[in-house]
């Protein structure tokens, strides 16, 4: 509660021109709602869909402390928290895999498509900082290979395994499934078009584009993460 109050209290401090350290609290406000609510609702449904629903509001809630401190970080330094945001996505995107295998789970998903979503993930996002923060020089390369690692994850869900399986459950669960591959294909593509405004490389001519990405990174890390949990929550609920 203290830390809470404490938050709060760093409101009237910004600019009213501060529009990414604005997102990066409502961000956090808006995951911590998020997070309540998947919470709290997990008592409404059978063992069935619980897992399910509880992943949902892990995601969000890891969200929501990492917004914390990346306010705080920009609140001091008026930097981008590279660092907190990676640690954020390399906790919170393999979670998001997961709900792939747990609403696929009831129609057959083995735990062999879990890990090859989740080793995916790791791949994509160790390669996307290790060239945005740690190879800056050699960042194409690793952006390249993390850009792999997002379209392997995008073609299992939507043309391998992970497909064929969300089609034979129908109903529901494919719709659901469908919903998801759209927020990875769509709501996922604002990271890599981040990557490459953040760093140099045969991308160059994309600078022109005038976004502080910070902002569209909180705007876009709030719909995909609540969205996900959304679009489970309304399967489960759905499926009593």
């Amino acid at each position: 509660m203290e830390k809470l109050f404490n938050m709060i209290a760093l409101v009237p401090k910004m600019a009213t021109d501060d529009y990414v350290g604005f997102t990066f609290f409502v961000g956090c406000m808006a995951m911590m709602a998020a997070s309540a609510f998947f919470f709290l609702s997990l008592s409404s449904f059978d063992g069935k869909w619980r897992t399910s629903i509880l992943v949902s509001g892990l995601i969000t809630f890891i969200a929501a402390v990492h917004y914390y401190y990346m306010r705080d970080y920009w609140a001091d330094v008026q930097e981008s928290p590279t660092f907190f945001r990676y640690v954020d996505w390399i906790l919170t995107v393999p979670l998001m895999c997961v709900e792939f295998y747990l609403i696929l789970k009831a129609a057959g998903a083995t735990k062999s498509l879990l890990w090859k979503l989740i080793t995916l993930s790791v791949i994509m996002l160790v390669t996307g900082y290790w060239g945005e923060a740690v190879a800056r020089d050699q960042a194409a390369f690793w952006g390249l290979l993390s850009g792999i690692a997002y379209f392997g994850i995008a073609y299992e869900i939507w043309f391998g395994g992970a497909s064929k399986l969300a089609k034979s459950a129908g109903g529901a669960v494919e719709s659901a499934h469908k919903t998801l591959c759209w927020f990875v294909l769509v709501g996922w593509s604002i990271y890599p078009l981040g990557y490459m405004l953040g760093t140099d490389g045969w991308y160059d001519f994309l600078h022109v584009i005038n976004l502080d990405m910070d902002v569209v990174y909180n705007i876009g890390d709030a719909i995909n993460k609540i969205g996900f949990g959304l679009v489970v929550y309304n399967l489960a609920a759905s499926s009593k």
